[in-house]
């Protein structure tokens, strides 16, 4: 059997400060080494700071702020956790607008812990079964979605996992969902 493949994919990451850093580097990392293009989008120009838990950990650098980026230019989309990162990302207009881009263009999404919160602010999870950190059980079923506790959830093109140790089985299943492409009939 062939190795899942995303030679001539563009994913978007979109972060803010106070993302989880092991959730966007395990994720980036599976995505570059099956040949992806991977571009850093957040809010403003500059780096991001990243969190180990509560502790800061590394910079990283922007590529290209929300407003500026167009989701018509990616294959694919994913929102890594962390309290602060979701919360910064659910209150900016031009975040949520290039979120709700790929649901509207079916194009696959990968959210992990807090990263779901973003998505509920974009209105895209009504109708939907997905995981998520628990403290977000509640939040998920008001905005419509079925909330499951399970390590890696897929639906329609959307996967959700719950924490960091669900890392392994979150990086392959955005890999093979990326690889599928557009889920059109989302």
């Amino acid at each position: 059997m062939a190795a899942t493949t995303l030679q001539g994919r563009r994913i978007a990451f979109l972060a803010a400060d106070g993302v989880e850093e092991v959730e966007y580097v395990q994720p980036r990392e599976a995505v570059e080494q099956a040949g992806a293009t991977v571009e850093l989008v957040s809010l403003r120009p500059g780096t991001i700071q990243s969190f180990n838990h509560l502790d800061q950990s590394k910079t990283y650098d922007v590529d290209v702020t929300a407003a500026d980026a167009d989701a018509g230019g990616y294959d694919a989309l994913v929102l890594p956790g962390g309290v602060a990162n979701p919360d910064f990302l659910r209150t900016d207009a031009e975040a949520v607008r290039f979120v709700r881009a790929f649901f509207d263009a079916g194009k696959p999404v990968g959210v992990i812990c807090h990263g779901p919160w973003t998505l509920i602010e974009a209105d895209v999870v009504r109708g939907r079964r997905m995981t998520s950190w628990p403290s977000l059980r509640t939040d998920l079923t008001n905005a419509g979605a079925t909330w499951v506790d399970e390590q890696v959830v897929t639906d329609n093109g959307l996967v959700s996992s719950r924490k960091p140790d669900d890392l392994p089985a979150f990086c392959a299943k955005i890999v093979e969902e990326f690889a599928e492409g557009p889920h059109p009939t989302r």
